[in-house]
């Protein structure tokens, strides 16, 4: 988005507090800003966040705003902008923003379909996840037409990882629980295991897929201790609607991959959404 609007004669901050390493590749990412002086901004845009709350440092730009736009593709997004493209059917945010630039005339360049396929390829999975439709390999194909190059960002952002990712990964592993009849994969990381791997953000991805892939698992919980509580990552495979059990405690996402945040210890927050998941179970 930043990229488009820059071509379409603006001049916008993109500001986003936190992001992983493994997308410092991506054209415009020198340019990101961590916090603004800008007091009340003419536009504010919203990417990819089902509630307000999920922009995390972004939130006060965005509500003092003189207009508000959100695009996004959750089920349970609250319509919180003054304008709202929510199709919750797209498989990625960035499959929307697709047909949205197109529609203003904004030129797909190499740069820019750099971008929006890294996005695609990040909240699909790699193509894996059951809302991917024919459209979404159609624009992939449109996309490579332009020049842009599948499989070296298929490789960035998904088969590349950090030391400290693998180490996490196989603390992680290590530490998983089978419960209600397997059905059920729990594993967890503490503050200490990211210090002691020297780990960065972004350095615990893919962790919660790892229990969802074993045979006979319906739901995989993650949960990653930090200062601000306790973060829940839930995937599920076949019939278990994950957002539900997270909407719960305030959080949301989609029915097969959602996240909220349970304050207290580790252990509490495992007993809270451990019983919600078995309640879903049943």
């Amino acid at each position: 988005m930043y990229n488009a609007l820059k071509a379409y004669g603006k001049n916008p901050d993109i500001i986003v507090p936190e992001h992983s390493r493994i997308f410092d590749f991506l054209p415009g990412i020198n340019e990101i800003k961590t916090s603004s002086n800008v007091e009340h901004y003419d536009l504010a845009i919203s990417l990819d966040c089902a509630t307000i709350k999920m922009l995390n440092g972004f939130s006060n730009y965005f509500e003092s705003a003189k207009v508000k736009v959100c695009i996004d593709h959750h089920g349970t997004n609250t319509m919180f902008g003054d304008y709202n493209y929510v199709n919750p059917d797209a498989p990625a945010c960035s499959q929307i923003l697709l047909v949205v630039l197109e529609y203003f005339g904004i030129e797909i360049t190499k740069d820019i379909g750099t971008c929006i396929l890294a996005g695609i390829i990040t909240d699909t999975g790699g193509f894996k996840y059951q809302g991917v439709t024919a459209e979404t390999f159609e624009f992939v194909a449109w996309l490579l037409n332009k020049g842009v190059n599948v499989s070296s960002i298929y490789r960035q952002v998904l088969q590349i990882k950090t030391r400290a990712n693998f180490e996490l990964h196989r603390i992680a592993n290590n530490r998983i629980e089978f419960l209600e009849d397997g059905k059920i994969a729990y594993t967890y990381i503490t503050n200490e295991d990211e210090k002691s791997v020297n780990a960065e953000n972004g350095d615990y991805e893919g962790i919660v897929e790892n229990g969802r892939d074993v045979e006979g698992v319906e739901v995989s919980i993650f949960i990653r201790e930090t200062e601000k509580g306790n973060k829940i990552s839930l995937r599920s495979n076949d019939y278990v609607n994950v957002s539900d059990a997270c909407a719960v405690f305030g959080g949301g996402g989609h029915p097969k991959a959602a996240g909220c945040t349970i304050p207290g210890t580790i252990d509490q927050a495992k007993e809270m959404i451990v019983k919600e998941i078995s309640r879903l179970l049943k």
